[in-house]
């Protein structure tokens, strides 16, 4: 079942020490403001419940994982400050996810573009069909993937991320991603996923929830700096979404 919301949706479905977090939303699971702030703060409240260790992501559907940031919001920023607040919105879920004491298992069933990418980066293992390819397209609007960059480039390494971002008319497909890092495992259908999430995630939980936070803050080792570092990131991408190039190629786009 997908949402019709408008905002989007999110449920957190909590059994025993598993919480699975579903986002969802009509346009291919894209992520308007308010779904990031929302997301953003399930995830500070998921961290401070002792009973948890495990959370499983994942989306609507049996298509696109994510589609990234809301179009309609983008090209509706006029400002600064509003171009600022929108790029922050997946800057403060990297760093939720970061932050968060539990390890979180990303299931990816399909494409995923831009923050999505980010998302799964994020993520402290994936699992995935191979229907998951991504690209990040950013450059062709005339911003760039300045926010999500250090969490793609702590998973696949700067060369990797260099070239899904400079090659950016161009889907990766679910393999390349797995070599690369982002994926530890691809399946062939949403079945096997499915059954390899759960089996993995209750592994996961029955292990002793101290070592699994202690783990979970080796694994984010030397990244107590993204707090800053990512809003100055969305700082970078509120200026450029404001330049002329960008405001063109959004318009070419709002036609199609």
């Amino acid at each position: 079942m997908t949402t019709s919301r408008q905002n989007g949706s999110l449920y957190t479905n909590i059994q025993g020490a598993i919480a699975t977090l579903e986002f969802g939303h009509p346009a291919s699971n894209s992520f308007p403001s308010e779904l990031l702030a929302r997301f953003t703060k399930e995830l500070h409240v998921i961290s401070k419940n002792d009973a948890i260790s495990v959370i499983v992501l994942k989306s609507e559907g049996e298509r696109a994982f994510c589609a990234g940031a809301s179009f309609d919001e983008l090209v509706a920023i006029t400002n600064l400050e509003e171009g600022k607040k929108f790029f922050a919105g997946f800057a403060n879920v990297i760093n939720a996810m970061r932050t968060c004491g539990k390890l979180i298992v990303g299931r990816v069933q399909g494409k995923t573009v831009g923050g999505g990418v980010g998302l799964a980066a994020a993520c402290d293992y994936v699992l995935a069909t191979e229907h998951a390819s991504i690209k990040l397209s950013e450059l062709t609007i005339g911003i760039g993937p300045f926010v999500i960059e250090p969490a793609v480039s702590r998973k696949i390494g700067l060369a990797a991320t260099a070239e899904l971002t400079l090659d950016a008319t161009n889907w990766k497909n679910a393999y390349w991603a797995k070599e690369k890092g982002l994926y530890a495992k691809v399946f062939e259908t949403i079945k096997e996923l499915d059954e390899e999430v759960d089996l993995f995630a209750h592994k996961l939980a029955s292990y002793n929830p101290q070592a699994i936070a202690e783990m979970k803050k080796v694994l984010w080792q030397n990244t107590s700096n993204w707090d800053e570092l990512l809003l100055e990131r969305a700082k970078i991408s509120g200026e450029l979404v404001l330049s002329d190039f960008t405001k063109k190629a959004l318009a070419k786009f709002s036609k199609k």
